[in-house]
């Protein structure tokens, strides 16, 4: 089993940047597509970035699309989160997993966007 463990959250004013980064204790990680997940108070826990194993294909949601931007070191064992052009409503807890949700739920990252 990999355990995850994000970090890099903060509260920042709206148009603010973070990074967020997610270390996996596991070589094992290098071997999978990984995802940025997020939940918002009150809402379901959403996919909003993910990437394959080889960094080779990228996908976001349309929230996100031209603001975050998700890669990987599979040398370091750890996938990054890049935010910018941060809006209220990105406000939320963030984790990453596996497309799957095969390892088991890290304890997440909050980001509050708010001026």
């Amino acid at each position: 089993q990999v355990h995850l463990v994000e970090s890099g959250g903060g509260l920042v004013q709206p148009g603010g940047s973070l990074r967020l980064s997610c270390a996996a204790a596991g070589s094992i990680f290098r071997l999978y597509a990984m995802g940025w997940y997020r939940q918002a108070p009150g809402k379901q826990r959403e996919l909003v970035a993910s990437i394959t194993s080889d960094s080779s294909i990228t996908n976001y949601d349309d929230s996100v699309k031209g603001r975050f931007t998700i890669s990987r070191d599979n040398a370091k064992n750890t996938l990054y989160l890049q935010m910018n052009a941060l809006k209220p409503e990105d406000t939320a807890g963030y984790w990453c997993n596996t497309m799957t949700a095969r390892f088991n739920w890290g304890q997440g990252t909050q980001v509050t966007v708010s001026s």
